[in-house]
């Protein structure tokens, strides 16, 4: 399963979808959009900075993050990840 998350440094629900793949020992992919709060932040090796164009480019109607691919398939949120993942995926 190849998952990427595009998410905010200071996200609450992508820090919940993070903490969730984490918990179940699935791998992801982070596209972190970059802004002036978080510009200096240390990246980890599963990390890439991103702009916002980036965002709206993968994720056209994006008004909110997190967005979430998994297989290369947009499923949502943090509330799309549960539902895939709750349906036996």
């Amino acid at each position: 399963m190849n998952i990427e998350i595009y998410s905010k440094s200071s996200c609450a629900f992508c820090i919940k979808a993070k903490t969730l793949l984490k918990s179940k020992s699935i791998g992801f992919k982070e596209f972190i959009v970059q802004d002036f709060t978080n510009k200096h932040m240390d990246l980890e090796d599963n990390q890439t900075w991103i702009t916002r164009e980036d965002l709206l480019e993968q994720f056209p109607n994006a008004r909110t993050v997190p967005q979430i691919k998994i297989d290369g398939e947009a499923v949502g949120g943090f509330e799309g990840l549960v539902e895939y993942l709750n349906n036996g995926n």
